[in-house]
This record gives C-alpha cells, structure tokens and sequence, in this order.
C-alpha cells in the first residue's frame, strides 16, 4: 500500500431509535424493544439489542418479530426527536473536523488526518469522541478507524456495541482476508449467494480471482470488488454530499384495494414531499410511485417531467396519473412518491474544494 493515508472514522450509533426510546423512558430498558411496526401491521424500523436476540431486525414484518419475540413491545417512532440527538452528535463531530459526512441520523463519516485538536491518533478522537456522546448525550456509539471509508465502515460493526476498532494501514489486507464477503459494506444478499456459488466465501477467496474474472461475473462491480479486496477505496469524505432523491411514504392500518381510497393517502404523502422538499430547497424532474401489495411484493412506476417541481398539486397529479396507469395486481398495503433528477447539480459545483488530506505516515493510528 501507498505511504500515505487518511485517518477515516466511521461512528455508528448503537440502535440509535431504539436506544433513544430507552433513554427517554426508563421502564423500557432491558426489555426487548421494536421501533415501528406493530404486532398486526407495518414494517420494524429498528430493534433493542435485548430484540435482536431474538433475531428481531429492521425491516422485517410486525407480525414476524412478534413471533420470533412474544414479549415484543412496540413503540411509535418519533423522527423530531431523533433528529434533534442527531444534532447534539453532528455538532460533537464538528469540534474535531469539519470533514463531516453523515450516511443518516446514526452514522457519520470523519477525516481526521488533519484536525482541529490537533491530535496525531484517529483511535483516541474516536475514543474521545463515544466518550463524549455518552456523557452529554446519554447514548453509546461504535466507531471503525481506518484508512479509508470502506474499511472503517465494516471496522465500525466489528466490536458493537459500545466499542471501536483500528484497522492501521499495514493491517487492511489481511484484515480484509479474514471477512466472509457478506460482512463486505455494498454486497448485498444476492450478491454475497453469487458469491458464495462461484466459491467466493471469504476476502482471501475474491482477493484470488483475477479482474477479468470478477468483471466476467459481476460486469461493472467485478473493478469495485477487485480493489476493495485490497484496500483500495479512494472516496473522499464529502462534507456537502449531493441529495440524490426525497420520499415519503405511508403504511396503512388496513390493505387498501380501490384506488378511489388511495388517492386521500396520495395527498397526505404529496403535502409531505413537498414540506421536505421546500425545507431543502430542492426540486425534480423525476416522480415516482412506490406500491407495496398485500404480499410484500414492490411494484415502481415513474414519469419525467420536462421541468423541476416541489408543488404538492403537480406531484399528486403525477402520482394519481402514475397509481391510474395499469391495474392493481393485488391489495394495497403501503403508497411512497419519491423525487429524482434533482436540480442539486449547481449547488454541488460551487462547494468548495476539500484540500488534500494526504499527508506522510508520521502518525499513529
């Protein structure tokens, strides 16, 4: 590897919504917890560690985390004050770097080869940092020091929760080797089965299969898993990363299977997309309609106009045009409009530069 490398941190709160609704209420901590969803509807949004024993995880149905935990208790998410933590954190982040780039409310990159304190070791920021948050914020983080992004975000998962880990640079390829390619950040289930039958188990397994080979198997990924094998991964940490979409959507108490009843929800969804749109003061050109069935099945439907919106009116005609354009293939038990084709593009170009952060190996990680 080269001899001259960032200082990446990657912080990730520990069941962020979760943990906030224990702190926030006393009597549910240590009790097996699900954010969102219900026993009879909707989707978990996050689960308590004491949950995930049970093998309750994000994403899966009410009604599976319930069986899987029959002392389950679910609670109401309430994204203000999430949001509000979130920028209790952000602002603790900021005290050590500007270079700060948030994935979402729970996790956040940082560069700190250069920093604000003046400190030659990213493990100890880190470490001061989950110090921090735990004491003014009341909540435990897990954070992953590296020399890149992609390394500190697997390395951030290695020792959760409440605990960090340094992968230095002389380190990163034998740490990768060691890796079942599920753990790799990007490769998805599909994937990591693909994988799995082309004899693919571990980093050390793809680290042995040539570029043309993997670029045979996976086309345009084949060159991002040949070099992230290898520790090569040079994203920068963009403080001003591009808003690529805006969404809302809304889960319904009961199946819906007239459209007539839909288009009520489509407007509520509508007012909200176009509240988070004029709070960014974005628009786009590209709407979508997202339809979940009564069987889990998604279906998308989109259309591009010719110029940017953020009007509600415009965006619920595109929605109601969109829901109308072929039959329903079952009931209906989630509506979502997305926004794409932003018109961000501008705003991207006028940021400033971020400076070189490469700088000799004097320092330890």
């Amino acid at each position: 590897m080269s001899e001259h490398y960032r200082k990446i941190i990657h912080v990730d709160m520990d069941a962020f919504y979760a943990s906030v609704e224990q702190m926030d209420n006393p009597e549910l901590k240590g009790k097996p917890l699900a954010v969102g969803g219900s026993e009879v509807r909707g989707v978990v949004s996050a689960a308590s560690y004491e949950a995930r024993k049970y093998g309750v995880r994000s994403a899966i149905s009410g009604i599976q985390a319930k069986k899987l935990c029959p002392d389950l208790i679910f609670v109401r998410p309430r994204f203000d004050r999430y949001k509000e933590i979130s920028k209790k954190i952000r602002k603790i982040f900021h005290d050590y770097t500007d270079l700060v780039e948030p994935l979402s409310l729970d996790e956040a990159y940082l560069d700190v080869t250069e920093n604000k304190k003046g400190n030659p070791s990213a493990t100890l920021i880190a470490q001061e940092i989950r110090k921090r948050i735990f004491e003014e914020v009341g909540l435990t983080a897990s954070a992953g020091i590296s020399v890149n992004k992609f390394v500190a975000k697997i390395a951030s998962d290695y020792n959760k929760p409440n605990g960090q880990k340094t992968v230095n640079p002389d380190e990163v390829e034998a740490f990768l080797e060691k890796l079942d390619v599920k753990k790799f950040y990007g490769v998805g289930k599909v994937t990591a089965e693909k994988m799995y039958q082309l004899g693919i188990f571990t980093g050390y397994d793809l680290k042995q299969k040539p570029l043309e080979y993997l670029e045979k198997h996976f086309g345009n990924s084949g060159l991002h898993y040949y070099q992230i094998v290898r520790g090569i991964h040079n994203s920068a940490v963009k403080p001003n990363r591009k808003i690529k979409s805006v969404g809302a959507e809304r889960t319904f108490g009961e199946n819906l299977s007239s459209e007539i009843f839909m288009e009520d929800r489509l407007l509520s969804i509508a007012k909200e997309l176009e509240k988070r749109l004029q709070k960014s003061k974005i628009s786009g050109k590209t709407i979508t309609l997202k339809i979940k069935y009564s069987d889990f099945t998604l279906q998308t439907r989109s259309k591009t106009l010719p110029y940017f919106v953020n009007d509600k009116n415009i965006i619920l005609d595109v929605a109601k045009d969109l829901l109308y354009q072929e039959r329903l293939r079952n009931s209906v038990r989630l509506l979502g409009i997305s926004i794409h084709n932003l018109n961000n593009e501008e705003k991207t170009k006028t940021t400033l530069p971020q400076k070189s952060v490469s700088v000799q190996l004097k320092f330890e990680f």
